[in-house]
């Protein structure tokens, strides 16, 4: 990768953009550095997807993984909802927060439509198009042609294009820069490993920008489902926006740095840096839920009669660690009075929190299961 040129910037009279140059031909990859690095994060990504295959209800917890991915992912945009926040009803969310909580939903939703349309069409603009469609449905980019690749310019950073961070390529030029993507995805004629593949896909899709709006989030998201895609995991379990959110500096200083310097290096360095402690902290995670599981079981068990429908109350908990009295009430099919008591036994044992402080329409959280994600 040492002749690596990304591109060059074109004078388009009083701006000038940065055209990206093809990624679909052959690469050469003789770094000792990063080869080290790709043999550990291949290393720690098949610890994780072994670990899965463990893991009782894993799509419980995949759902929450999910949601932790949507809210960090959002929050690189600006948006400021949490995990817990995330998990509330419309209606529980403040009318200023709405919008943020939307978004919020919207990757959640994008995600899964994602991943289950990837059993019947392959990694492809067409999936990256109607995933980017499910994004800004109803949202503050509703009307920035969702699932349409742009038709104009568009900026990075400054009040106008003139003083902007960085200028993507021109908008003429996103279908054959989006075609040589899709192709070097599935080119098998030169060999590169797949980390090292979807490492350059996402800065080269962050470098094309194609859409006006939600490219930062659907840059990140690709990345899950090229894993799942190929087959290097079985479950979509691995998410890097809590790692480029806890080093943002970092994950835009060295995208643009790959523009600036030819620097591809630096950019795979950082990103599998990321894959590797996200890897890790994945498996602890999933290590500390099964504890915790056991030790929530062991605290039920004490409940006598009552074990049995608290059985059902933590099942869903670690499903959707909120709930409220009717949750409760439908789960169970015990009556209200009943199910005050079945919380108020779970908040003894420490599984529920009250979270609202009101009188009527409480709401309870799992503290100690979204602690396992928010830390």
């Amino acid at each position: 990768m040492k002749n690596f040129a990304s591109g060059k910037y074109i004078n388009q009279g009083y701006y000038k953009s940065f055209q990206p140059d093809f990624i679909n031909r052959e690469w050469l990859l003789d770094d000792m550095e990063l080869l080290s690095l790709l043999s550990k994060a291949d290393r720690q990504l098949g610890r994780l997807d072994m670990y899965s295959e463990y893991i009782p209800d894993i799509d419980l917890f995949i759902s929450m993984n999910v949601l932790k991915e949507a809210t960090q992912s959002s929050r690189i945009e600006g948006t400021q909802t949490n995990i817990e926040e995330a998990l509330l009803d419309k209606s529980d969310v403040s009318y200023e927060r709405r919008d943020d909580w939307e978004e919020v939903q919207n990757y959640i939703a994008a995600m899964h439509l994602a991943i289950e349309k990837l059993k019947s069409i392959p990694f492809s603009s067409r999936l990256i198009r109607d995933t980017h469609r499910t994004l800004l449905q109803g949202v503050r980019g509703e009307h920035k042609l969702p699932g349409e690749f742009r038709t104009s310019q568009n900026w990075i950073g400054g009040a106008t294009i003139n003083d902007a961070i960085f200028v993507p390529p021109i908008h003429s030029s996103i279908g054959e820069l989006m075609t040589d993507l899709e192709k070097f995805t599935h080119n098998t004629d030169y060999e590169l490993p797949d980390l090292i593949k979807i490492g350059i896909v996402h800065y080269q899709f962050e470098t094309i920008h194609p859409f006006l709006d939600g490219n930062g989030r659907v840059g990140r998201l690709l990345i899950t489902l090229y894993l799942v895609d190929k087959e290097i995991l079985k479950k979509p379990i691995l998410y890097l926006s809590d790692f480029f959110e806890r080093h943002r500096g970092l994950y835009y200083d060295n995208l643009m740095r790959v523009r600036t310097h030819n620097d591809l290096k630096q950019w795979l360095k950082f990103f599998l840096t990321g894959v590797i402690e996200t890897a890790k902290n994945g498996v602890q995670t999933f290590d500390d839920i099964l504890k915790l599981k056991e030790q929530s079981e062991i605290a039920i068990q004490k409940l006598g009669l009552r074990a049995s429908n608290a059985q059902k109350i933590l099942h869903y908990l670690f499903k959707r660690p909120i709930i409220n009295i009717q949750t409760v009430v439908k789960i169970t099919d015990v009556s209200q009075r009943t199910a005050y008591n079945l919380i108020a036994d779970l908040e003894k044992i420490g599984i529920l929190r009250e979270i609202t402080g009101s009188k009527k329409d409480k709401i309870y959280s799992f503290k100690q299961y979204l602690a396992l994600f928010e830390r």
